[in-house]
This record gives structure tokens, C-alpha cells and sequence, in this order.
């Protein structure tokens, strides 16, 4: 059985490695003559700048992965702070409290909404439905102040998205099926004791990108740099590529496409143009990170913290920051603090979207009224932008769902972050068990 892997982000490097140790025979193809997707790490005059995913939680399956690659000594725990969590309230930075019974013992939220969120206790589940989003969902079990300030900021930092069109059965399922085990989603965080600590958050010495470049120097048929630019199918319902640099040589049983939806859907449309709409359909918000550093002695907040998050109703310019230099300190030049600060997303497009200097310029502004900041000018600033972000799991993945699980029939796979979900863990957890299902069926 011979498998074309199409796209060298971590899910296709990933199904690729244990693909590989099946014995299954496979080819990888990447537009890209640099493995990894949108995990990037970046060495700017003195500072580490992670220009993807910033940081991950340890899973089992990355642990594994970790461990496959010998890449556990290069793991990188995060400074002691990095527990803190902050918010934006009333105008100033409050610490999210960490755990249900510390919702009720902090003052972060009101009186009414600390008898809301024990009323859930006694309130009944409801039938479930598809089309309940996560907004709907949390007003609905603990208030209209839980969203606001704990659900919104969560989403728009997290997800880069609206909790009032992210949909609860995609992005939260254990949510709703805590409310239907137990009838109440607190009684069932305690009973399954899925209310435990935050796994530990991680990242690696030299940044994680050396995660997918090491992935990539194990694999003995992949072939980065060229892209796959059409697809057409045999009499004997085999797969023939053409790519950037010619046809393959000998066609494919099985495709699978680690591809975000709006690459996948071209090359799937004159076979499969129902699937492909579907798929193009997905929607994929645009996002800037900004850069901002400072001497130290400029910035007056602690900054004892991961960083900070910004609920929609504060109407911020960002949607947060995360405190580099508090969590990874020998990321930046001694005496100097770094902000990572997010532009855009569902809630915040018309900021994502402005000239480069305006974005800057607003950053830092919101920055400095924030934070206490004394100097007129950041120390150094830069800036990197994705037009297309982070997918969003509203009323548009289920039809993309429905059709990737119908491309299975025609031996055409998917494993990416619109699939799997949109945490590196969620890819790697999710391109493990497609190899080994793949593996299974090739012996």
C-alpha cells in the first residue's frame, strides 16, 4: 500500500514518522522547503520569538513524541509565574482565579455572579443540540458575567475566535457531555475529576520549531519544496499526483491531506467538488502578533504572570498578551522585557487588517496605558501577520466534517487542525491514530 501525505505541518510530519515505523510506504509533499507549518521560532537581535504556536501542553502523545525523537532533554519548563493568569476588568489587570472553588473565593467576579455559577448546581440538563455555541451554552449554565469575563477572553485568546458562533459539541464536546453524564457541569468536573491542575506547559530550548525540523530528519521520503498542484484518479481508483517539479512517478492507494481546507479544497474540487466546497467554506479569521520589548525599569506592572487577556466588553485594540519574558526569561537581553501581543481574530478584524505602523503604533499605546509604561518609544518592536489564521469550528466545520468522513469511502484521508482541533497536542494525538488505523489496514 503506498500513501501520498499531502503538507509537512506537525500532523503530516507526524502521520509520516509513524507511518514510517509501521513499514508503511509512504511520500510526503510540501509546498514549503521548511518543514512545520506555522511552527516557527525566529532569532531577532537578541530575542526568541515563537511566530506560531507560542508554547504547548505536555499530553501523552507529545510526551511519546518527545520522547520517539530524544528531545526530552531540550524540554523547557516555563518560569514559576506562568500559573498566573490575568484579565482585563473595569480597566485594569485582575488575576483569573485558577479553579471552580476559586471562582467563589476571589473577588474577580460580583456577588450575582458567584450565586449564578452555584445555582448550576441545581440546574437541569437540557436536550443536546448541534447548534448550541459556547456563548449559549455558558449564559445559559452560569451567566451572562461568566462569559463576559472568563469565556470571551478565553476564546479570542486561545481559539481567535467568537464565543457566540464557536459551536460547544466542536470545540467544548466534554463540556456537553459533562451536563448530560452528570446534569451539571460542576458536579461533573468533580466526580470525573477532570477539574485537576493545568498540564504542564512547555516548550524547547532553541524554540519549537526544532520539534518539526527533527521530525522532518527522520523521515527517508519526504520532499519538501514541492507542491502538489492537481490531483486525477486511475480506472483502477489509484491517486496520480502532479506536483511543482512533474508528475510521480507511480500513483497511490490512499491519500491523506494535512492540508488546511482552503489548500486542500482546489486540489479536490474537479473530483470531488461537493467535498470541496465544504471544505473552502471553513473560515480562517486574520491575525498579527506584535513584538514589543522595554528596559525593565520602564514598566511598572509586575508582570508576575503568563500573561493577560482582554473580554470584548472592555473594547480593547488586542485581544491580550502573552509576558515572554516572565515565562521563558533567557528569551530576551538581560534588563529587557518582551510582550507578545495579538491583533485580530473573529472579534477583533478591522485592527488585524490596518497598515503595519498603525498596528504598532496602537500596540504600543495600549501597552503603555496598561502597564504603567514610562518610555515614549518601545526599545524594539516587530511584527508578524497570517491572513488566514486559526480555523473556526462555527456552523461551517460540520459540513467540512461530514465530507472528510465521506472521503474516506474514495481512500482520502485528512488529519490538520480543522480535524483534529487547533492545539499542536490535538494534531499530534490525532495523526498518531490515523497511522496507526492506516497501518492496520495496509497489513
Amino acid at each position: 500500500m503506498r500513501i501520498a501525505i499531502l503538507g509537512g505541518g506537525i500532523s503530516g510530519l507526524t502521520l509520516a514518522f509513524y507511518l514510517q515505523r509501521a513499514g508503511v510506504t509512504y511520500d510526503l509533499f510540501e509546498a514549503s522547503p521548511l518543514p512545520g507549518g506555522n511552527i516557527r521560532s525566529e532569532h531577532h537581535d537578541g530575542y526568541l520569538l515563537e511566530t506560531g504556536p507560542n508554547s504547548l501542553q505536555l499530553s501523552d502523545e507529545l510526551r511519546d513524541l518527545l520522547e520517539d525523537l530524544h528531545l526530552t532533554d531540550q524540554i523547557e519548563e516555563t518560569a514559576a509565574v506562568s500559573a498566573n493568569r490575568y484579565v482585563l476588568r473595569a480597566g485594569k489587570y485582575q488575576k483569573l482565579p485558577g479553579s471552580p472553588p476559586g471562582l467563589l473565593m476571589s473577588g474577580f467576579f460580583s456577588l450575582k455572579a458567584k450565586f449564578s455559577i452555584l445555582r448550576e448546581l441545581r440546574r437541569p440538563a437540557q436536550p443536546p443540540d448541534p447548534t448550541e455555541t459556547l456563548a449559549g451554552f455558558f449564559r445559559r449554565r452560569f451567566g451572562s458575567e461568566i462569559v463576559d469575563y472568563a469565556l470571551n477572553p478565553f476564546i479570542s485568546g486561545i481559539y481567535a475566535g467568537d464565543p457566540e458562533q464557536l459551536l460547544l459539541h466542536k470545540t467544548f464536546p466534554k463540556m456537553a457531555e459533562l451536563e448530560q453524564t452528570y446534569g451539571s457541569v460542576l458536579k461533573g468536573l468533580a466526580k470525573s475529576g477532570a477539574a485537576g491542575g493545568r498540564r504542564r506547559i512547555i516548550s524547547l530550548h532553541d524554540g519549537l520549531q526544532v520539534l518539526p525540523k527533527t521530525l522532518a530528519a527522520q523521515l527517508t521520503s519526504a520532499h519538501f519544496g514541492r507542491a502538489v498542484t492537481a490531483l486525477t484518479r486511475t480506472a483502477q481508483g489509484q491517486y496520480q499526483l502532479d506536483t511543482s517539479t512533474g508528475p510521480t512517478a507511480t500513483p497511490y492507494d490512499a491519500l491523506v491531506l494535512a492540508l488546511p481546507t482552503y489548500a486542500a479544497a482546489p486540489l479536490l474540487q474537479p473530483l470531488f467538488p461537493t467535498a470541496a466546497a465544504a471544505l473552502a467554506a471553513v473560515y480562517y479569521p486574520p491575525m498579527t502578533a506584535v513584538y514589543t520589548a522595554y528596559q525593565r525599569a520602564d514598566v511598572t506592572h509586575p508582570l508576575d504572570g503568563f500573561g493577560a487577556l482582554h473580554p470584548k466588553v472592555e473594547q480593547p485594540y488586542a485581544a491580550g498578551s502573552i509576558w515572554t519574558s516572565s515565562i521563558y526569561p533567557n528569551r530576551v537581553p538581560v534588563g529587557h522585557v518582551l510582550f507578545t501581543t495579538f491583533v485580530g481574530g473573529t472579534q477583533y478584524e478591522a485592527q488585524a487588517r490596518q497598515p503595519a505602523a498603525e498596528q504598532l503604533q496602537q500596540v504600543h499605546a495600549e501597552l503603555s496605558r496598561l502597564y504603567g509604561i514610562r518610555a515614549v518609544q518601545p526599545t524594539w518592536q516587530y511584527r508578524y501577520s497570517w491572513e488566514r489564521a486559526i480555523p473556526q469550528f462555527d456552523h461551517l466545520i460540520g459540513p467540512a466534517h461530514t465530507a472528510a468522513d465521506q472521503l474516506v469511502a474514495d481512500n482520502i484521508y485528512t488529519t490538520a487542525n480543522w480535524r483534529a482541533g487547533v492545539g499542536v497536542p490535538d494534531c499530534i494525538r490525532h495523526a498518531r491514530a490515523l497511522a496507526e488505523k492506516i497501518a492496520k489496514g495496509a497489513n
